[in-house]
């Protein structure tokens, strides 16, 4: 069977333990816009054991998807006693590039005032996201072109972890990649000016890359050239290639965290590279 049906036929699972995940946390909504996505949700756990702060962008397409769709990732990140962020954004096709990436910027801006006003450091946050989501914090953290035009410090940066990214646009991408990239862009649009891998330049902050041999929609490659890239411009980069056995793209990168540590190899290494910064 290839990936690509593997994918398709993931789903039925994943959404049967989503609705399976116990509640343990009250997320407080925070907008930072007037449009219905333009809010964040904060996570702040029953014992906080780390100073470190997650920020998380999700995924979807870049059409579809919201924090209270995913409140399970924070479910989980909050059980392992760590604070977190779950922003939103506007979504395609509806709103076009760059809108999305200016949301985010936007966002997380507003994420660390709100951190500050509970009196939380904001010198050691890590910022990660899946698919989409990945695509755009990895642009925030590594285009120096974007944080200025957006105002962003990554200076309270300390890692940045990306799972299953579409960080550069192939010409070998998949036709759902390809779709989903038409609804994102205005048609003419430069897509250099939204491609990770074209405006990365250097900075402090190590990254995480976790994808999979196995995806389904996205190719192993965009990694690949992403951490090629990193290297070449001196940013410190592992790739790690999953191993677990649910390992198309819906499940490694955000269904990963309907698992426990020791189900989830990926899971336990998205932690555990936390724990190590």
């Amino acid at each position: 069977m290839n990936d690509y049906m593997r994918e398709s036929l993931s789903y039925f699972g994943l959404y049967y333990r989503m609705f399976q995940v116990k509640k343990r946390f009250a997320p407080k909504q925070v907008s930072y816009g007037r449009n219905k996505d333009q809010y964040f949700l904060y996570y702040e756990p029953d014992r906080v054991i780390s100073d470190k702060v997650i920020i998380w962008v999700h995924g979807g397409g870049w059409n579809a998807g919201t924090p209270r769709f995913f409140d399970y990732v924070g479910q989980c990140i909050a059980g392992e006693g760590y604070r977190m962020v779950s922003i939103g954004y506007r979504l395609s096709p509806k709103y076009k590039y760059p809108c999305q990436i200016k949301d985010v910027c936007r966002g997380f801006n507003a994420a660390v005032k709100y951190l500050k006003s509970r009196n939380i450091d904001t010198s050691k946050l890590v910022v990660a996201g899946p698919s989409a989501g990945a695509h755009l914090t990895s642009l925030m953290c590594y285009s120096k072109k974007i944080r200025e035009k957006c105002n962003v410090d990554i200076s309270g940066i300390i890692g940045y972890i990306g799972s299953g990214g579409p960080y550069s646009f192939r010409s070998d991408q998949g036709l759902t990649l390809s779709l989903l990239l038409d609804q994102l862009f205005k048609k003419g649009y430069d897509r250099r000016k939204g491609e990770p891998l074209v405006l990365m330049s250097e900075n402090h902050i190590p990254m995480l890359l976790i994808q999979s041999r196995h995806d389904g929609l996205i190719e192993y490659a965009c990694a690949e050239d992403f951490a090629r890239k990193a290297k070449s411009v001196g940013n410190s980069c592992e790739l790690y290639s999953v191993v677990d056995k649910k390992n198309t793209h819906s499940w490694y990168t955000a269904g990963m965290f309907l698992e426990s540590r020791k189900e989830n190899k990926g899971l336990d290494k998205f932690f555990s590279w936390i724990e190590e910064l």
